[in-house]
């Protein structure tokens, strides 16, 4: 990564697709997993069913432990080695498997803990999944005494520069700030061995890249041939992106505007912990947070055009559990994990495919 000059970050998203272009996906996705591609991907099938098999570090061991693990899930089983033993690696896996876990253990096992300068880079494509995988990174390194940072948008850049310049470890972000920091020389690529995309694709990063994604469409499995080396491939296809285990309702109205009494409905009549409403508009999220706050509803509110001090008051107080309704657009999709989420409302169906998964893993808890 010593030789980076720029990168781009896509997020791993497809467009709305037919009958049609869904077996034109599958086609594709076919063609770039066939023979072919073997030349391009490395083999891995090996499983360990305990984190005492990995050979991890007693400290990590106790962070995974102490974080609430206590057995690896199927995808955490296949996917932590590869990683501890240096080798590229592109993940996708359905939502709320623990996939966070798992570049965080691979990240956590590699690094030189005497070694006080950034050695790993972690991207992700909003603030929350940013500041949660610094949070996961912190709990899981907790025994390690890693020093890790979230260079975030909406933050102070001169607190960004003070905490770079004392020395971190572990860098993770979104692209807008840690390109700002990477401008001002605040953060330099020296000693990055380790680089993550999280929910995003990249280009120009070399040396150890490790790619994770719940939606993977063909095109972005196709721009990571020009910065891997040999991935160890660890995917699951399209018609496999299940949601077993959660129950799925929908309640048809006539009318958009009786959708807001159906809604008030379900909350008079379910016993709910937590809950996420999903709406496609910014705007939307402030004229249904009005109208169900006048009918004596106690719920929050956060998208991509409030403060981040806000937005960041809105996470904290919803993971407490201070606040039991979240009204949000697909800002809140990707990767967040809240544990108590017992429902997940559609009040607009999303208008791209995968961001259902997204969506309704929320509660896959």
């Amino acid at each position: 990564m010593n030789n980076c000059q720029q990168f781009a970050v896509i997020v791993g998203l497809a467009p709305e697709r037919s009958e049609s272009d869904a077996r034109q996906y599958d086609n594709k996705m076919t063609e770039l997993l066939s023979a072919d591609g073997q030349d391009f991907f490395t083999s891995y099938d090996e499983a360990h069913e305990s984190f005492d098999a990995m050979g991890l570090q007693e400290n990590l061991q106790r962070g995974i432990y102490a974080y609430g693990f206590e057995k690896p899930s199927v995808i955490q089983q296949r996917g932590i080695v590869p990683f501890c033993k240096g080798l590229d690696v592109i993940q996708q896996t359905q939502s709320g498997t623990g996939k966070t876990a798992i570049f965080c253990s691979g990240i956590l096992q590699q690094l030189d803990y005497g070694l006080v300068e950034c050695q790993a880079l972690v991207l992700a494509p909003t603030c929350e999944l940013a500041q949660q995988i610094e949070k996961v990174m912190r709990a899981l390194g907790d025994y390690l005494g890693v020093k890790v940072h979230a260079c975030v948008g909406g933050t102070s850049v001169r607190e960004d520069q003070r905490i770079l310049s004392i020395g971190v470890h572990v860098v993770v972000g979104t692209p807008g700030r840690v390109f700002d920091m990477l401008r001002r020389q605040s953060l330099r690529l020296d000693c990055i061995r380790m680089f993550v995309l999280d929910e995003a694709l990249s280009r120009g990063f070399k040396d150890q890249v490790w790619v994770f994604s719940a939606t993977m469409p063909p095109e972005a499995l196709e721009i990571t041939r020009k910065f891997m080396d040999k991935p160890v491939r660890i995917l699951v296809k399209r018609v496999e992106l299940t949601l077993e285990g959660i129950k799925q309702f929908c309640v048809n109205v006539d009318k958009e505007e009786w959708k807001l009494e159906s809604l008030c409905d379900l909350y008079e009549t379910l016993a709910i912990t937590q809950s996420v409403i999903f709406v496609n508009t910014r705007r939307k999220v402030d004229c249904l947070t009005d109208k169900m706050r006048s009918r004596d509803h106690i719920v929050s509110a956060t998208h991509g055009d409030m403060d981040q001090n806000n937005r960041d008051i809105v996470m904290r107080e919803f993971r407490s559990g201070s606040s039991r309704v979240v009204i949000t657009t697909d800002l809140f999709a990707r990767g967040i994990d809240v544990q108590q989420v017992s429902l997940v409302i559609n009040y607009d169906l999303p208008t791209q495919p995968e961001n259902y998964l997204h969506r309704i893993g929320r509660s896959g808890r």
